[in-house]
């Protein structure tokens, strides 16, 4: 077996270690930290960079249907089960029991997956999955064709037509399409220096890290307004792109020459369970507030807000270990672990 098809079968723990580290900015970020900005300018484009390093050599049929299981099969049984309990519980309680949400347009919002409160309120974060799948897509089609020149040309025509949609169309797309686009210039450049970024170096690389931390923190100085690419937020797409690519960088550097976070690696083998289950754990940390304390009101502190992260995080392990064990197929895996 060669050593590009190695890559694309066997785990490699630092990259689990990566990943592991990028959902648990998912979490944090959910919880509204001060950082939450400088969160947010690295932390989506770190998955695509990520899935762009393993996409397959390979263009076959065999090739999308194992991505369908790893990303669009759990994202639809987790959509699923994550509606029906906001339908009969979540919708009924806490915020959302404010809102006039419809539970059509949330059906809908299974299929669309965008649309924020008014299609998601069962579980915004759920977007990603089909969205990363689309850039998957998008990148097969764009690798079939021969020439390279013509795949460079494709791919920034791709990329700049993300960035133009949300301004042009002030509309919700199917499966945040425009996202997906803009997430294809993470996607690509993974896909082109996995070598580089996957090889084994004999000398540590901190000159490299120290590079690219001093880029990432210079413009993340210098950018003052929030990415959010889930709602198409950019601010300068160059500023962004350079910050966001500098930023993984670092931190995948990093924690490849010390690869010592082991523990990050359990959580970056199980990320779409917690993507699916982060915001229900949250709703049953300020549950448990209010019937122990009466606390109606959820005005946490920088503190406060790690607990409750590493306390959502805690809720959610258990029912890792049960997914693995009966239901791997929510983890996008067919094998029990």
């Amino acid at each position: 077996m060669s050593k590009e098809n190695t890559w694309n079968t066997q785990r490699i723990d630092w990259i689990d270690q990566a990943k592991g580290f990028g959902i648990i900015l998912v979490v944090y970020g959910h919880n509204f930290p001060s950082i939450e900005d400088y969160i947010y300018s690295f932390h989506m484009p770190l998955f695509f960079l990520l899935a762009g390093i393993f996409h397959p050599k390979k263009s076959n049929f065999q090739v999308i249907k194992k991505r369908v299981q790893q990303i669009l099969i759990p994202y639809f049984l987790w959509s699923f089960l994550l509606f029906i309990f906001w339908f009969f519980i979540g919708r009924k309680f806490g915020e959302s029991s404010l809102l006039d949400l419809s539970p059509l347009k949330n059906f809908i919002g299974i299929f669309f997956s965008q649309g924020d409160t008014t299609y998601m309120n069962w579980g915004i974060p759920m977007w990603f999955l089909p969205s990363l799948f689309l850039t998957f897509l998008i990148f097969y089609w764009i690798q079939k064709i021969k020439n390279s020149i013509l795949k460079i040309i494709l791919c920034l025509t791709c990329i700049t037509i993300g960035f133009i949609l949300p301004k042009v169309f002030n509309v919700y797309f199917f499966w945040s399409f425009d996202v997906s686009l803009v997430g294809l210039t993470f996607y690509a450049f993974g896909f082109y220096t996995k070598k580089i970024i996957l090889q084994k170096s004999q000398k540590k690389e901190y000159l490299l890290i120290l590079f690219f931390l001093i880029v990432h923190s210079i413009l993340s100085f210098l950018i003052v307004q929030k990415v959010d690419m889930y709602r198409s937020i950019y601010g300068n797409a160059s500023l962004f792109i350079i910050n966001a690519i500098s930023g993984v960088l670092f931190w995948l550097l990093l924690i490849k020459n010390f690869n010592k976070f082991t523990f990050l690696s359990f959580f970056g083998k199980n990320t779409i369970p917690i993507l699916a289950l982060q915001i229900r754990a949250m709703t049953f940390i300020k549950l448990m507030i209010l019937l122990f304390f009466g606390t109606k009101i959820f005005n946490f502190n920088e503190f406060e807000k790690v607990v409750s992260s590493l306390f959502q995080l805690a809720l959610i392990y258990p029912i890792i270990i049960l997914i693995n064990k009966y239901a791997p197929q929510l983890n996008g895996k067919t094998k029990k672990i």
